[in-house]
C-alpha cells in the first residue's frame, strides 16, 4: 500500500488493467461496465484515444450489425445487464453507429416488461421473485435517466426511474442504524428476509457503494424540475452524512452496522464507489462544501490501504470481496459470518473500474473542475 498520495493515479492503474486484462469481451457482465465508465471518464479528462478504443474494440466485436448483443438475454429480467447499456449510448454518440443505439433500445426495453413489487419496484432479476437489491438500483436506473437523456426525454419514464431509488432507499432503510440493507423481499419469505419488515439484515458495504452511485449519477442526469428529485437529493444528502461519519481510518467496511466485530474488514470497493459518489457530490455542488476535503481525505485513505504496487511497477486493487449476494445458492443468508465468509481478492475488476471512477473525480476536484466533457 502507498505511503504518500499519488496523482494521477487513475491513468497508472488503468494501463496496468488494460495490460493485464487486455479487451474485456468474455461475457456480458456488469463488472466490464464498472471498468468501462472508468475508461470513459479517463478518456473526457485526458483526451487519450487509447481509452475510447480499449470500450469501442470491446463491444464493437460483442455487438452484431443488428445491434444485438452477444451474451444477453432479455427475458431472464436481469437488471445487472443493463450495466454496459451506458456504454453503448456513449460509443453511439462518439461514433454514430447504428448498432449501439439499436443494442441500447433492447435493452431498455427490458424495462417495459420488468417484472416489479406491488408499489412499482423493479425486481433485481427474475429469477428473484418480489425482490428489491441497491445493487440494481446502480445497474439500471442511470442507464434508465442517461438513456432519456439521449433520445427522449420522457417524464414518466424518469419519473419512474426516480421512484425506483426513493423505494428502495424506503424498502431497505433500517432506522436503528441509519444505512441501508442489502435487499428487500416483499413477500417476507426468503431465508435473508426479516419476517416483519421483509429487510436483509445487514448493510453490505459494495451494495451500499452501489447505491450511493446511483444517486449521485441520476441527480447529474435527473431535471431539477422533475418531481422527485428533491427527494432524491435529501436522500444522497442523509446517506452521505451517516457515511462520513462512520470510517474507519478514511474508508469502509465491508459490513457496515458492525463495527468492531470480529472478522470484519475494510473493504475496496465498496469504498471506491462511496468515495467516488461523495467526490462527485462535492463538485457537483450537491453537497456542502466542506465534503470536498473530506471526500479527498477518504481518497487519500484508499490509496493508503487499498493501492498496491508490484516491483515490477504494475499497480492493483488490493481487498476486494470478490462476490455476495442474497439468496440463490447455497449459504447466502445474508448474515454477517456470510459476508465475512466471502472470498477477498485483488486485480478485481469491481474494485478496478470503481477506483479509476474515483480517482478521475478526485483529480477533477482536485483541479477545481465542474465537470468532464458533458
Amino acid at each position: 500500500m502507498l505511503t504518500e498520495y499519488l496523482p494521477f493515479s487513475g491513468e497508472k492503474v488503468a494501463e496496468c488493467l488494460i495490460e493485464r486484462e487486455g479487451l474485456l469481451c468474455k461475457n456480458w457482465s456488469y463488472d466490464y461496465g464498472v471498468v468501462w465508465r472508468g475508461m470513459e471518464m479517463l478518456y473526457a479528462l485526458t483526451g487519450n484515444k487509447r481509452y475510447f478504443d480499449f470500450i469501442l474494440n470491446a463491444l464493437d466485436g460483442m455487438i452484431d450489425e443488428a445491434g444485438k448483443p452477444a451474451g444477453y438475454s432479455r427475458e431472464a429480467y436481469n437488471l445487472d445487464y443493463l450495466c454496459i447499456g451506458r456504454q453503448l449510448i456513449f460509443l453511439y454518440q462518439q461514433t454514430e453507429k447504428g448498432k449501439f443505439k439499436e443494442a441500447a433500445a433492447l435493452l431498455r426495453s427490458q424495462l417495459e416488461n420488468q417484472p416489479r413489487t406491488s408499489d412499482g419496484g423493479f425486481w433485481h432479476k427474475k429469477v428473484y421473485p418480489f425482490q428489491m437489491w441497491l445493487d440494481g438500483q446502480h445497474m439500471a436506473i442511470p442507464f434508465y435517466l442517461q438513456y432519456e437523456a439521449a433520445f427522449g426525454p420522457d417524464e414518466k419514464a424518469q419519473n419512474d426511474a426516480a421512484k425506483q431509488l426513493i423505494l428502495a432507499y424506503r424498502h431497505t432503510l433500517n432506522p436503528e442504524t441509519g444505512l441501508p440493507c442489502h435487499g428487500w423481499d416483499e413477500m417476507k419469505q426468503q431465508i435473508w428476509a426479516d419476517p416483519v419488515t421483509g429487510r436483509a439484515e445487514h448493510a453490505w458495504g459494495r451494495a451500499v457503494g452501489w447505491y450511493m452511485v446511483a444517486l449521485v449519477d441520476s441527480l447529474e442526469l435527473l431535471p431539477e424540475e422533475n418531481k422527485h428529485y428533491s427527494e432524491v437529493l435529501e436522500i444522497f444528502r442523509m446517506l452521505s452524512e451517516k457515511l462520513l461519519s462512520i470510517r474507519q481510518d478514511g474508508v469502509w467496511l465491508q459490513v457496515m452496522d458492525c463495527p468492531g466485530r470480529i472478522g470484519n474488514y475494510l473493504e475496496s470497493s465498496g469504498s471506491c464507489l462511496i468515495a467516488y459518489a461523495l467526490l462527485k457530490g462535492a463538485r457537483l455542488r450537491l453537497l456542502p462544501k466542506e465534503y470536498g476535503p473530506e471526500a479527498q481525505k477518504s481518497f487519500e485513505s484508499i490509496q493508503r490501504h487499498f493501492l498496491c504496487q508490484m516491483k515490477n511497477g504494475e499497480y492493483f486493487i488490493a481487498k476486494c470481496c470478490q462476490g455476495a449476494g442474497l439468496g440463490g445458492y447455497t449459504g447466502r443468508d445474508g448474515s454477517f459470518d456470510y459476508y465475512i465468509s466471502e472470498n477477498v481478492n485483488s486485480r478485481d475488476l469491481k474494485a478496478t473500474g470503481a477506483y479509476i471512477q474515483a480517482a478521475c473525480e478526485e483529480q477533477l476536484l482536485r483541479e477545481g473542475k465542474c465537470g468532464y466533457g458533458r
